[in-house]
């Protein structure tokens, strides 16, 4: 294929779907999931309540719809970034970091989402939210064993979890400190728990 024939690839046009459930995030986060209507999250979005069920069945499809695929996400692109290390344990380990700093400075409401409300999903869906969580988990795991021998499963699991909460405190930061300093620091403070 000649470099005419690529097609350029332009980022998908998100949806009235993506964009009514972003501020149904949104208002999840900021009030709790039991604290908003559906009424609620049509008047946000510029429809009417009955008109939002042509995109979800109800509030619960929309907690569904936020929450299972940023795990599904998380998941996919922890393998990824393990993969691009070739091998080396540090390199994927710092990978794993920035991935995941990036993702929480770029979704605190969805975070805040998860920490609040993942109890209110149906058995179901909580279940599978959680089994890909403890996957993306044991990425980190196999990568922070194969660099610290001096750690068993369970160590590493603690330390990860531990790295986790730091990385996922951005729903409580203020905007005192710029993006990228911001990134910087948890970065930071995540490896060190990591690495000791």
């Amino acid at each position: 294929m000649t470099v005419e024939q690529v097609a350029v690839v332009t980022p998908r046009k998100r949806s009235r779907r993506d964009e009514i459930l972003e501020i149904a995030v949104g208002l999840f986060a900021a009030r709790g999931y039991h604290g908003v209507s559906m009424d609620d999250i049509g008047t946000a979005a510029g429809v009417t309540g009955p008109a939002l069920y042509h995109h979800f069945a109800g509030k619960e499809a929309m907690l569904v719809a936020a929450l299972n695929p940023v795990s599904e996400g998380l998941l996919a692109g922890g393998r990824e970034r393990v993969a691009a290390a070739g091998g080396d344990p540090r390199v994927a380990l710092e990978q794993l970091v920035d991935f995941h700093v990036d993702f929480a400075l770029a979704n605190p409401a969805v975070i805040a989402l998860h920490l609040h409300e993942l109890d209110r999903l149906p058995d179901e869906p909580r279940r599978e939210i959680r089994r890909l969580q403890r996957r993306y988990v044991e990425e980190w795991v196999t990568v922070l064993t194969t660099l610290r021998s001096d750690l068993t499963d369970g160590e590493a699991r603690v330390l990860s979890h531990a790295a986790f909460g730091l990385m996922n405190s951005t729903p409580f930061l203020g905007g005192e400190v710029d993006r990228t300093r911001r990134a910087t620091l948890l970065r930071a403070a995540a490896l060190r728990a990591l690495l000791g």
